[in-house]
């Protein structure tokens, strides 16, 4: 599960080809965070992880201070997590994460995206059983550190999957609910974590021919070149699985 995951990370991170857009995803995130829970990391969990996301992807530390500043000004705009669903090309299912301040102006792109490419929007979770919703998170390995032992620790914190990724980073997958949790072990046990976020794993992932995925990638492309969306997952079987 978590190594496919990291291949269609990296397959989204190169199709956003330009850092300023993953810039200004980041920056959304990091606002949110802000508004919800207040400006400084040490008190804002969610916060402190973000900026560690950031740094993950060279954000520029003043790009990082300005989401910040942003947030905590009377006149940024307040976003809305939105998450839409839907069917594209060939029976692939879609869920789009958003981050918009205009919900009208989200959803209608979204919805044409879709029409464009031979797909169709759905209803608010009408596909949320085909997904797993779980939280991951990266750290750096310690020298002289037991994984089976530190998985075992772990499970009684929602910890479902650890493992060792190419990069030597220890990634940890749990349940959505297990992310404050898990957090805070990691930062109480002195591990230096690298980034966390949410994902949505397909619980079946389905076959699909060069030329089928060919176009589902048009969708999803579409979709990631949209300011107000974050993230796009797809139950289509990986090249790589």
């Amino acid at each position: 599960m978590g190594r496919a995951f990291e291949y269609r990370k990296a397959t989204k991170l190169k199709r956003w080809g330009n850092m300023a857009r993953v810039f200004t995803k980041l920056g959304k995130a990091i606002e949110m965070a802000v508004k919800e829970a207040g400006p400084d990391p040490s008190s804002n969990t969610r916060l402190r992880v973000l900026i560690q996301n950031a740094k993950a992807e060279n954000m520029p530390k003043d790009n990082i201070e300005r989401a910040i500043k942003r947030a905590v000004s009377k006149d940024t705009a307040d976003y809305k997590e939105m998450v839409y669903e839907g069917y594209g090309p060939h029976g692939i299912a879609v869920v789009v994460e958003t981050a918009t301040d205009n919900t009208t102006r989200t959803v209608a792109n979204v919805r044409s995206y879709f029409n464009k490419c031979g797909g169709s929007l759905g209803t608010s979770g009408s596909l949320s059983f085909l997904f797993d919703h779980k939280c991951v998170f990266k750290f750096k390995a310690p020298e002289e550190l037991d994984l089976e032992e530190l998985e075992l620790e772990m499970i009684d914190f929602g910890v479902d999957e650890l493992f060792t990724d190419e990069e030597g980073n220890i990634q940890i997958y749990g349940s959505f609910e297990s992310y404050g949790a898990i957090q805070k072990f990691l930062e109480d046990n002195n591990l230096e974590i690298v980034s966390g976020e949410f994902v949505r794993i397909p619980t079946d992932s389905k076959e699909v021919t060069p030329e089928q995925r060919e176009s589902i990638n048009k969708l999803i492309e579409k979709l990631e070149e949209d300011d107000d969306v974050t993230n796009v997952f797809t139950n289509m079987k990986d090249e790589e699985e």
